[in-house]
C-alpha cells in the first residue's frame, strides 16, 4: 500500500510502504492504513523528522568516515534529509494554512 499523504492546503505526498512506515515511526505515530496528524501535532512532527535527519546524517558521517573507498553500504543510497523533505515541506505548508495532514482517507 502506497502512503498518499494529504492536505486541503498543499500538494500530495506519496511514499512508498517502507518510506511512509518510517515517517509515521519517526514522528511517534503507528504506521497504518489510515491517520491523521493535526495542526496542534504538526510542530513536534517536524522536529522530530529534523532531529533524526540530525542523527542519521551523524552516524552516515561516523560510518564513512571508517569504511575504505572500496567498500560498499548496502542499501539505497537516499539520505533520510531527501527522503523527509516533501514530507517536511508537506507538513510546513499544512500548518502555516492550519490545515491537518491525512492519509488513507
Amino acid at each position: 500500500m502506497l502512503y498518499k499523504f494529504k492536505s486541503q492546503a498543499c500538494a500530495d505526498v506519496i511514499m512508498l510502504p517502507m518510506n511512509g512506515d518510517q515517517m509515521l515511526t519517526i514522528i511517534g505515530k503507528s504506521p497504518a492504513p489510515q491517520g491523521i496528524i493535526t495542526v496542534a501535532q504538526i510542530p513536534a512532527a517536524i522536529a522530530a523528522l529534523e532531529a533524526a535527519i540530525v542523527v542519521h546524517e551523524a552516524a552516515q558521517s561516523r560510518r564513512d568516515a571508517h569504511l575504505p573507498l572500496e567498500e560498499e553500504i548496502e542499501g539505497d543510497s537516499v539520505m533520510l534529509r531527501q527522503r523527509a523533505a516533501p514530507f517536511i515541506d508537506l507538513l510546513r505548508c499544512s500548518a502555516e494554512a492550519g490545515k491537518d495532514v491525512v492519509w488513507g482517507v
